[in-house]
Parts: C-alpha cells; sequence; structure tokens
C-alpha cells in the first residue's frame, strides 16, 4: 500500500491521553513543552490533530470556544503546531482549513507569530491588533500605586464572572472557574468593597505567567501585577496589547524586557468584542 499524502491523512479530535503527544510535538518545534498547559486546554476546548503514520502526532492545534455552548461567539485558536520533519507540505494548511470548516460562521481570532502569519492570512485572517510579549524578575519601587489587591477567594467568583464578561466580551465562564485549579495565584483589587480587577499567575515552565489580567484601569494593573510578583520568585510572563503604552513603559521600569510581537488576527468580525480599556492580557495566547 502507498503512503498516503500527509495533507491527505484525517484530522480527529484530540483528548486528554493525547496530553503526552502534544507535549512531545512542542519539545520537536523548539517549544516547552508546557504540560500543564496543554492539560488546561485540552479540558476546556476542543483540540484537534493529525496522527504521524509512523507514530506520534503530525499536527495539533487548540480551539477555545466562548458564549453559549451550542452557539458560540467567539473562538480561539492556539497551539497551533507541525512536527518538523513533516514542515511546509501543507499539514498546518489543512489542519487549519478543517477548524476553519469546522467553526462554520462562529467569529474566531489567534496570536499570530512573524512565521504563521501568512499561512493565516491566506486563509482569510486580518490583522486587526498587537500584543507585545514581556518577561523577567519583577523589581520593585518608585511610587506604587495605591489599590487594595487580596488572594480571591471562591465567593469572588461570581463577581469576577460579572466584571469579566463585558470586558472580555463573551462568557468565558469555563475559564474563569478553572482558574482557582489552574494559576498558582488568583487575586483581585477592591474598592469599597467592589471587586474593580483580577489576575491570575499561573505556571509554565520556569516562569509565572499572568493572565487573564483585566482591570479598572492602568493603576488597578499595575497594583495587581506588583501583588502577584511580590509572591513568587520566578520570573513573570505575560503578553499585553500594545495599546496599554502605560502599563508596558512601567512592566519595563521594573524589570521586564520585550521578548517577541504577535499579531492578533481575527475571522469573521473586524475587532475584537468587548472592551480593550480594561483588557489588559489573555489567560494565555492560546486561549484569548
Amino acid at each position: 500500500m502507498p503512503t498516503p499524502s500527509l495533507a491527505t491523512l484525517p484530522v480527529r479530535r484530540l483528548t486528554l491521553r493525547d496530553l503526552n503527544a502534544c507535549a512531545d510535538l512542542s519539545e520537536d518545534r523548539g517549544w516547552p513543552r508546557e504540560e500543564h498547559k496543554w492539560q488546561f486546554l485540552l479540558t476546556a476546548g476542543k483540540a484537534y490533530g493529525i496522527d504521524d503514520p509512523d507514530g506520534g502526532l503530525v499536527s495539533a492545534c487548540v480551539v477555545t470556544e466562548y458564549g453559549p455552548q451550542d452557539r458560540p461567539s467567539l473562538a480561539a485558536i492556539g497551539m497551533v503546531l507541525v512536527a518538523e520533519r513533516h514542515a511546509r507540505k501543507g499539514v498546518g494548511r489543512r489542519l487549519m482549513q478543517h477548524v476553519v470548516a469546522a467553526m462554520g460562521t462562529t467569529p474566531l481570532t489567534l496570536h499570530a507569530t512573524p512565521n504563521g502569519r501568512p499561512l493565516y492570512e491566506e486563509l482569510g485572517f486580518k490583522v486587526t491588533g498587537r500584543a507585545e510579549m514581556v518577561t523577567g524578575h519583577f523589581v520593585p519601587g518608585g511610587p506604587e500605586p495605591v489599590v487594595a489587591t487580596r488572594a480571591a477567594t471562591a465567593e469572588d467568583l461570581a463577581a469576577i464572572l460579572r466584571l469579566d464578561e463585558p470586558v472580555f466580551g463573551a462568557d468565558r465562564t469555563h475559564i474563569v472557574t478553572r482558574l482557582p485549579a489552574f494559576a498558582d495565584q488568583l487575586r483581585v483589587a477592591e474598592e469599597g468593597g467592589r471587586i474593580i480587577g483580577y489576575a491570575a499567575a499561573w505556571p509554565n515552565m520556569a516562569t509565572h505567567v499572568v493572565g487573564p489580567l483585566i482591570a479598572r484601569d492602568t493603576s488597578v494593573a499595575q497594583a495587581l501585577i506588583a501583588s502577584l510578583a511580590a509572591r513568587t520568585d520566578r520570573p513573570l510572563r505575560t503578553d499585553i496589547d500594545v495599546r496599554h503604552e502605560e502599563l508596558l513603559a512601567w512592566v519595563k521600569e521594573h524589570g521586564l524586557g520585550t521578548v517577541a510581537f504577535n499579531a492578533v488576527m481575527t475571522y469573521g468580525i473586524t475587532e475584537l468584542p468587548g472592551d480593550w480599556r480594561r483588557r489588559f492580557a489573555p489567560v494565555t495566547v492560546a486561549a484569548g
């Protein structure tokens, strides 16, 4: 029997049983294994992959849906990977075409690296924004924001969800309610007994990733980042919308440096829903 073309191999849904194969694929492309993040994405979203006839995965990606379960109003695509030995053979295009078709009329978004952007543009995605990845050990100092923060409790989840939905622009209860187990820290900012922001820090290899970061304004975002940093010895990493120039300047003054820029792309909508002025960082670029 002749070996079928890789671009014609079937696409299937992945499950938690594929966790190691997904982590192996990340490692194959020179990324960290990120097993903690993969586990989160495989349970919170839908993953798709193409099996390698010789074992493992040829390609994989994750789709995280938001809004009503039977009629999502937005879906984020992330972790789009093709094994190095099978790169530039049409496999990534095949997988992405399958996902776009499977999502029907649901608007899509993703964060694209410079390498991935041409493929997404071919498929009809448009650049609608930009995010700057920064990382480093946070160095306290200078005037600190006078905003009260504390650890979130189970009783705060309802208020966090009420704050989150209009800012994100869609219901992401299935993500937010997983944060206490997924993140090492989940903190809220308060004013007059009312929650005006929240942020999480979750472990990813040697860093703590700050996200999501939702805040009334820049001073609240600063207070949340400083409070998370004070409770970890790891470097922080986060992806900040470049329109938040004041916050980006502030984190750089406190020891974080630019790692990369990613294009925020959309399909089926001209801009992301919600309020970008209060949306400072995603949970992860893989899930929006």
